[in-house]
């Protein structure tokens, strides 16, 4: 299956776990997740995150998240 497809299938996912654990509408999910580095890394094919799971991927977010708002 090709990445694009794959991609496809675990981002609705992962911006409707954003939407349920940030309390976000859509379009402010999908920002979120976009402008992060876990989105960025999604991205790029080199990284092979698009292999992992919703869940997993969705995992790292919340772990950058986390740690931004610690450094804060």
């Amino acid at each position: 299956m090709e990445h694009y497809l794959i991609r496809a299938t675990v981002i609705p996912d992962i911006i409707s776990l954003i939407m349920e654990e940030y309390h976000l509408d859509q379009n402010d999910a999908l920002d979120a997740f976009y402008s992060s580095a876990t989105g960025a890394s999604l991205s790029d094919d080199d990284t092979g995150l698009y292999g992992q799971s919703s869940l997993y991927i969705f995992g790292l977010y919340e772990q950058e998240i986390a740690e931004k708002k610690s450094q804060t």
